[in-house]
């Protein structure tokens, strides 16, 4: 049964996509059938994690192969930090979840990502993958072949893994290529964090994991239209007429883990140094309103996004009535990270906010589009391709843009289907 919360949800998902148009560098190359296609994606994986019977085994054997990988990290990091990095504590623990450590459960994965892609290449296995994803996405959204990998790749590594993943194709990829890799990078997560997402919802949210996993997943189709909609492809560039073949070679196993870790070293460090950096910056303008009083609370840059962002939660579906709180979830997202907000949607009880309004939360904060990924995008590919770094600053804050509503738009996805499927 369709309601208006529905139809609210399908207004919101026209807004999304007609101000990104608004800011195009092309208006007239606006991709209709991309557009009609992505939202049929979407809506299509959607319903078949959901929706189709024995889809949890699906999504329970992703989940297990992205521990694996998870876990395994943990055991190097482990061996190198010992309890700080999660191993076997010196003391009591009265609140697990203060052991969650960016620098140690999220940065090592970036470590191996890099030595495992280079020892991939020089397997060559990155290579045949990449060109199976070529004619996949050539034929289906006029997506090249590294591309397209660095889009899958993003689902589930983050937007830092994946183009060291299609390292070798960076310097080939167009200027419409290169923001779709920042956009989509921004609008997913990394696997590393869907875990600690979904036991931080589990509480208050049934399928906690489902709609994390599926939320990353469906919101890739969701990046590549809008960058796409907002930095349209040049005819006769990128896609099957693009040039991807690279010199980029090994000597041997061991020499691509080596060279492969000591890359992923070089982006840890600046990725660590610039938020720092970044998230100092916010509790520094903070401070600078602490002075301020309205509405019966101090002024924070978090209440103020809030405010703005009130109308924004409204279009994905939420009622008016808790488009205020959405907001203001949605404000401290773009400020101090999504995972921040995960930690506080997760506080906010069961029966102060409506189930619905919760998943669609979900949706719309699951992603890296936050102020402080800017500088992690902006140093990530400046270490990877530092030829190429003024063009990724001229492009960073479209990519936030867009990669912001692009969680929007899949939130907008999610709440016009009937809200029956999700159970």
């Amino acid at each position: 049964m369709f309601s208006l919360l529905n139809l609210q949800s399908l207004f919101g998902l026209v807004v999304v996509v007609a101000a990104c148009w608004a800011l195009s560098e092309n208006r007239r190359a606006f991709p209709w059938k991309l557009a009609l296609g992505a939202v049929a994606v979407q809506a299509g994986l959607v319903l078949a994690l959901f929706a189709i019977p024995g889809s949890q085994a699906v999504l329970a054997a992703i989940t297990g192969a992205v521990d694996g990988l998870n876990a395994a990290t943990q055991r190097g990091t482990q061996f190198v930090f010992g309890y700080l990095a999660g191993g076997d504590q010196p003391y009591a623990v009265t609140n697990d979840g203060a052991l969650f450590t960016f620098a140690f459960q999220v940065l090592p994965l970036i470590l191996v990502i890099s030595a495992l892609s280079a020892l991939l290449w020089h397997w060559k296995v990155l290579k045949w993958i990449t060109h199976g994803f070529g004619i996949l996405f050539q034929r289906t959204m006029g997506l090249g072949g590294a591309s397209a990998l660095a889009v899958a790749a993003n689902i589930f590594l983050g937007m830092i893994e994946s183009p060291i993943v299609i390292r070798a194709y960076l310097d080939k990829l167009t200027r419409s290529e290169l923001f779709l890799l920042m956009v989509v990078g921004l609008a997913t997560v990394a696997g590393s964090t869907m875990v600690a997402y979904a036991a931080i919802l589990s509480p208050v949210l049934t399928n906690a994991a489902g709609h994390v996993l599926v939320a990353s997943i469906v919101s890739a189709p969701a990046g590549i239209l809008l960058a796409r909609v907002m930095v349209p492809e040049k005819p006769g560039e990128g896609g099957a007429h693009a040039d991807y073949d690279s010199a980029l070679k090994y000597d041997s196993a061991v020499d691509a883990i080596v060279k492969g870790t000591a890359d992923g070293l070089m982006v840890v460090l600046n990725i660590s140094a610039v938020l720092i950096v970044f998230v100092a910056l916010v509790a520094l303008a903070n401070v600078m309103l602490g002075g301020l009083w309205l509405f019966g609370g101090e002024v924070t840059v978090e209440r103020v996004l809030g405010w703005l962002f009130t109308p924004v939660a409204w279009l994905t579906g939420v009622e008016w009535s808790e488009a205020g709180r959405a907001g203001w979830l949605l404000g401290v997202k773009l400020t101090l990270t999504e995972f921040v907000a995960f930690i506080e949607l997760g506080r906010v009880p069961v029966a102060e906010m409506s189930e619905r309004t919760r998943m669609l939360m979900t949706y719309a904060l699951c992603g890296f589009a936050n102020i402080g990924s800017v500088g992690i995008t902006v140093t990530g590919l400046s270490v990877l391709m530092p030829e190429r770094r003024e063009e990724v600053l001229g492009l960073v804050w479209k990519a936030l843009f867009a990669g912001f509503l692009a969680t929007i738009m899949t939130a907008c996805v999610v709440g016009l289907l009937p809200s029956t499927i999700y159970g």
